[in-house]
């Protein structure tokens, strides 16, 4: 009989469950704005796209709005499946743009599980100074290799309010 995992992986997936690996670590929980079914499935929910709503927790007024294939299906509804890669994601001023402390020029600011334990879809926010734009990338990555899908959006800050750094 052909052995699937070796002593090893299993330990580094028991260590990754203790240590709360593909917990979402984010600061922030996404809030559904809405889904929509994209196919029936006999058992279990269907497969659908949903469009969550991200708050920057260190930009106070800007809030990312990322649209992602979510898998149905028995394995879909128990959580065991694994969401396809591709995402979309637009941000957006929704209120007068703060920043409570200078940021980082780049910096993950939201990872959500895809996976059980492997595939996270993470946003990254950077700086583009010069032209005074927060700029935020979307892109799925896996512990054994990363993907290309990726999307990108930016908002612009008004001139009169330079954009922090540390």
């Amino acid at each position: 009989m052909k052995r699937f995992f070796s002593a090893r992986t299993a330990s580094l997936v028991l260590t990754a469950l203790a240590l709360g690996v593909g917990s979402g670590a984010a600061s922030a929980r996404p809030e559904q704005v809405g889904e929509v079914d994209t196919a029936f499935q006999w058992l279990g929910p269907d497969h659908k796209v949903v469009v969550e709503a991200y708050d920057d927790p260190r930009v106070k007024g800007v809030t990312c709005y990322v649209s992602r294939a979510k898998t149905g299906g028995i394995k879909g509804g128990l959580g065991l499946a694994e969401d396809r890669s591709e995402a979309s994601i637009a941000c957006r001023q929704v209120g007068p743009i703060s920043f409570p402390a200078p940021l980082r020029q780049q910096e993950e600011v939201f990872n959500e599980r895809m996976s059980l334990l492997f595939k996270k879809l993470r946003i990254v926010r950077m700086v583009d100074k010069p032209r005074n734009t927060l700029v935020y990338l979307t892109y799925s990555d896996r512990l054994v290799d990363g993907s290309p899908m990726n999307s990108v959006t930016a908002v612009a800050v008004d001139r009169s309010q330079a954009i922090p750094v540390k």
